[in-house]
């Protein structure tokens, strides 16, 4: 082998891991919301759980980038450890589909009738195959063909890689030198840490796996050869994940070290029941040459006995990740709630965004309903949580914002983009509700420590208003966590009626005030409480107007507010059912 074919073999290795890592982002691409669906129905099941890995991996064509993605849910609370497992081990299954697309390079064609089966070799129809993706990539106007045109494309590099690779290391088919360092590799533990060190240093049991096929046509590589090797590979694959935990919290690390125990007790159990059986057996085939075909098939098979044997003890494999990981001091409870990791999946990141902001939701509703309640029976422990309260959304907004501007800049679909839109324009929303249950609780410590107490009447306008806004609340927190548009339509005609209920009041008070039968004092305490009241109306239009908006592909908040008003009977009749809803006692 001359340094050209040396050269020409890392072309080929270049070209096959472009082309797979092109494949693989444009089939998560084009999976987009099918892989968030099938992600969101995460289950404890061990059964669904492995079925979730396997699909998701023989989608993406990597089994270390489906690891990392779980390592990424596990830290931010989306997965449970224990659902972590099957994840694991159907990825493990899962990448064993790539060895076979590969293997096809090793179709052979013949003369007369066998002739048809040098169309199943990729050189025959591998030219068409990227003439169609060259052509739906360049002129499909519809994204998702562009998309399927991308992933053709790569595919077809993928291959052209592999058959170079096959070329360049076609000379050593008759060297004994490279035979004489092949029957190394016949002792089994020298064969799993050569296909460990291969696997770890290309970043990919799928290339690694690729690189030992396309020597296999040089007719040197046994049987026995290639099951340590083949074995080694999937240990090395864990290096991916094991780095990428580095920075996780401690359920993260115990995520990458289960997909590590699982390949290295599979290997253990596996080769030492194999080279036991062998010495007594002495299997023929050992000492047989081995193809593509058999490569694709020693892989499986390993795979498939792994998960066999490993399943039934996953409890206890999930309890070998916490042993090795060791309960430390409790963890912030925000600090891991969007995983970077997500990001090289947007369409996840982009479903892990909508949880956490529909958490920041509840959170934030949570803190302003039960703020008001204060102003009726004060509490100090509750005026306390509720601080703690409006904290948390605090640090919710934080992440989210960081985090929605780093993926703004890698989604690639017009509903992902919307989603994030949606997203940064409402969080800064819901943190000022939590603001104002701060401040209502500030105005209930006023009213406990002045022994303030309201006249009936103004209590009763109070509870009016305070009824209004908590509708007003529910259906700007429904219309935002379901991106419900003909529930966000409701809410303008009611902020509408909660801005005339406050000057209502205020008329009132004065009159009130006039008749001697309230305080100057009252008056600031109430103007204050009104100011919230409105205020958090206000924030709730603003959320429907912008998940009203974002359908429309616009953010034009006045004019959606001018539009909506004039819109005619519709907003008018709802206008007048909500006055009517909420009517003040005339006041003599």
């Amino acid at each position: 082998m001359s340094i050209f074919d040396a050269l020409w073999l890392i072309c080929g290795l270049c070209l096959f891991l472009y082309g797979m890592n092109v494949m693989g982002d444009a089939l998560k691409k084009s999976a987009g919301n099918k892989l968030k669906i099938i992600l969101g129905n995460l289950t404890s099941n061990p059964f669904k759980g492995f079925l979730l890995g396997l699909g998701v991996t023989a989608i993406i064509q990597s089994s270390s980038a489906t690891t990392v993605m779980v390592v990424g849910f596990v830290n931010s609370g989306t997965m449970l450890l224990s659902q972590a497992v099957g994840v694991i081990m159907g990825a493990n299954v899962g990448t064993a589909v790539t060895s076979w697309l590969t293997a096809l390079a090793g179709v052979e064609g013949g003369e007369g009738v066998t002739d048809i089966v040098t169309w199943f070799k990729p050189s025959s129809w591998m030219p068409i195959l990227a003439l169609i993706g060259l052509g739906l990539t360049m002129f499909a106007k519809r994204s998702r063909n562009r998309d399927i045109g991308t992933i053709l494309l790569g595919f077809a590099v993928l291959m052209v890689g592999m058959d170079i690779m096959e070329e360049a290391v076609g000379g050593l088919r008759d060297s004994e030198s490279f035979r004489s360092i092949l029957v190394m590799f016949k002792n089994p533990l020298l064969g799993v840490i050569a296909g460990l060190v291969l696997t770890a240093v290309v970043q990919s049991s799928s290339a690694s796996v690729g690189i030992l096929q396309a020597l296999t046509v040089t007719g040197a590589i046994s049987v026995g050869a290639a099951i340590p090797i083949i074995m080694g590979q999937n240990i090395g694959t864990c290096v991916t994940a094991l780095i990428s935990s580095i920075g996780a919290n401690k359920n993260g690390k115990r995520a990458a070290l289960i997909h590590l125990y699982f390949n290295v007790i599979g290997v253990a159990v596996c080769l030492t029941a194999f080279s036991i059986v062998n010495a007594i057996v002495n299997f023929a085939f050992v000492d047989m040459a081995v193809n593509m075909w058999g490569v694709a098939a020693i892989h499986t098979i390993f795979k498939i006995i792994c998960v066999i044997v490993i399943s039934p003890f996953s409890k206890y494999l999930e309890k070998l990740a916490c042993i090795s990981v060791k309960v430390g001091a409790e963890e912030n409870e925000t600090a891991n709630l969007l995983d970077e990791r997500l990001l090289s999946t947007p369409s996840v990141a982009v479903a892990r965004c909508n949880e956490v902001a529909d958490k920041m939701a509840e959170v934030s509703c949570e803190a302003l309903l039960g703020s008001v309640e204060l102003l009726y029976s004060y509490d100090e422990k509750k005026a306390q949580y509720i601080r703690k309260l409006e904290d948390k959304v605090d640090k919710y907004e934080d992440s989210l914002g960081s985090y929605l501007v780093k993926l703004s800049a890698v989604v690639n679909n017009e509903s992902e983009t919307k989603d994030v839109t949606r997203l940064l324009h409402t969080i800064g929303d819901f943190e000022r509700i939590s603001d104002h249950a701060v401040n209502f609780v500030e105005t209930a410590e006023e009213i406990n420590d002045k022994k303030l107490v309201f006249s009936d009447y103004a209590n009763t306008e109070i509870a009016t208003l305070r009824a209004a806004v908590t509708e007003i609340l529910g259906l700007a927190k429904s219309a935002f966590i379901n991106n419900d548009i003909d529930t966000a339509k409701k809410v303008e005609p009611l902020e509408e009626v909660i801005d005339d209920l406050r000057d209502e009041i205020k008329l009132n008070h004065i009159i009130r005030v006039q008749k001697n039968e309230c305080t100057i004092e009252h008056g600031f305490v109430l103007s204050d409480i009104l100011t919230n009241f409105e205020r958090v109306a206000d924030h709730c239009s603003n959320i429907a107007g912008c998940v009203i908006e974002i359908s429309h592909n616009t953010l034009e908040m006045h004019r959606y507010t001018s539009s909506v008003k004039s819109s005619g009977e519709e907003f008018d009749k709802a206008t007048r059912e909500y006055a009517k809803k909420y009517s003040l006692k005339k006041f003599e």
